[in-house]
């Protein structure tokens, strides 16, 4: 059995750690998972991207998380940081991607609880998120995410076809 992935922030993430990002963002979509891109992303796509969210790290809108096994990054998590002045105890939980060779081993939970503590160092004390996949849903019910609702027909598949997404909400302690 292989050793539990570590979480970490990434402030000023390397050209290496860009381009391991983007393939975990390419695993991803190439998996089904609805994250805003069609398939198939092409790596130059992803890796402008996550220039594009280190950009908004190093302006202190974002804080990036990823977790790193034995093969390099596997997964990674932000929150969405910069609000407008009348929200400014919450964030956003977005880009939740773990890559395929890293599922079922605790790794979602894993980023959601490392999430939560960098929320509260940010002193945010209400976090939302959206998500297309049922089995996104079970890990965020169980880490104790509320259901809103869901909209049918939100957003196309990335292999075609609509979706519906859900939203969640958690509250901080």
């Amino acid at each position: 059995m292989s050793p539990a992935p570590t979480v970490r922030r990434l402030t000023a993430p390397t050209a290496a750690e860009l381009d391991a990002l983007a393939e975990v963002l390419v695993d991803c979509v190439a998996g089904g998972a609805s994250v805003s891109f069609m398939h198939p992303l092409a790596f130059e796509r992803a890796r402008a991207f996550w220039q594009q969210v280190a950009e908004g790290v190093a302006r202190g809108e974002r804080a990036l998380l990823v977790a790193d096994d034995a093969h390099g990054i596997c997964g990674t998590v932000q929150l969405v940081l910069a609000q407008p002045e009348n929200q400014p105890h919450r964030a956003d939980l977005a880009k939740m991607l773990v890559h395929r060779r890293a599922r079922q081993r605790g790794l979602g939970a894993a980023l959601l609880a490392a999430a939560d503590v960098e929320a509260r160092q940010h002193g945010k004390t209400l976090l939302v998120l959206d998500t297309a996949s049922p089995e996104a849903e079970r890990l965020y019910q169980r880490a104790g995410w509320r259901r809103c609702g869901s909209i049918p027909g939100y957003a196309l598949l990335p292999h075609g076809g609509l979706c519906a997404t859900t939203f969640y909400y958690r509250e901080l302690d």
